[in-house]
């Protein structure tokens, strides 16, 4: 049997920071993502997952410029719509990959709902920054018509908060399942997934949210139930002092290790925090390790030659 394995990768496999927001910037990405992780999954059945927090900004950026022409959606609508685009991409720049190297394997991109709890604290305390930025006059106002809450960033000026919610469970999973086990190339939860809730009667509604992608894709692993979590990012290892002269890179690190560093604030909220989490509850769960690396080494990764292992006490 093929080994199971889910892949997320990070926002510059899509869109790096100084780049612009175009469709050819993305697909040359891609392209070359593909490019990448074509080359390790011959023997795998594997799920990718991915980021989507630039495109839904952009996307709420014109929908500000254009509200008085169309009325602009709720943000769980262009969760599933940038989802959508951005799985028809990333399967494309895959099956492009795939025809190059004469290799006859189905991919495709799942839209894809993820439950989270209607009493999580993050509903009472908004933290995640989205949309465009607002004049204090502008904020004011929005905040009294919709009910937002807005906060000051850094100087620049006022944006709307939205909660961070914890993943609780993938409505599609068990589709999810038979496409991997099936050995089809399965794009989804897309930036964490679409939030929703479930209402009294058990159906489902949307909740204008954001979900950590890699907590979403921690969760789908271990519900998954894979031989092995990838998570792709910026650097080829995980440091602690990052950015110090004393800094060090971490070639494995058992669960009570990467508490301890995580305790101790080497890895921020911001940047390395939620994958060192996501990382934990997967291995702890399942008892199997975790990689973290760079899209550019994945493939020595895999090797055993290169990134930060996560495994068990």
């Amino acid at each position: 049997m093929k080994k199971s394995v889910v892949i997320a990768i990070g926002g510059n496999a899509i869109q790096g920071p100084k780049e612009p927001a175009t469709a050819e910037v993305m697909r040359k990405n891609l392209q070359m993502t593909a490019s990448y992780l074509s080359k390790i999954l011959d023997n795998l059945n594997v799920v990718i997952t991915h980021g989507n927090g630039p495109q839904v900004g952009n996307l709420m950026v014109q929908q500000e410029q254009a509200k008085d022409v169309i009325p602009p959606l709720p943000l769980d609508i262009n969760d599933a719509y940038t989802q959508g685009m951005l799985g028809y991409l990333i399967v494309q720049a895959f099956e492009n990959q795939l025809i190059e190297r004469g290799i006859n394997r189905k991919c495709v991109g799942l839209v894809t709902q993820v439950i989270v709890d209607p009493e999580d604290t993050a509903f009472k305390n908004p933290t995640k920054p989205v949309g465009p930025f607002y004049t204090k006059e502008e904020a004011e106002r929005l905040a009294r018509e919709k009910g937002w809450k807005i906060k000051e960033d850094a100087g620049r000026g006022f944006r709307r908060v939205v909660p961070s919610p914890q993943p609780l469970d993938v409505v599609e999973k068990d589709l999810v399942k038979e496409l991997m086990e099936e050995g089809v190339i399965t794009v989804t939860v897309g930036g964490g997934g679409i939030p929703v809730m479930r209402s009294k009667n058990g159906g489902i509604e949307g909740v204008e949210a954001v979900i950590d992608k890699d907590r979403a894709s921690s969760l789908l692993a271990r519900i998954l139930d894979v031989d092995e979590f990838v998570i792709l990012t910026g650097v080829e290892k995980v440091y602690i002092n990052f950015g110090k002269e004393n800094q060090k890179a971490l070639d494995r690190i058992t669960v009570s290790q990467a508490k301890n560093y995580m305790e101790q604030g080497h890895f921020p909220k911001g940047s390395m925090g939620p994958k060192i989490e996501s990382a934990i509850a997967f291995v702890q769960a399942t008892n199997r390790q975790c990689i973290i690396t760079s899209l550019e080494k994945v493939s020595e990764a895999f090797k055993g030659e290169t990134g930060t292992f996560v495994i068990p006490d």
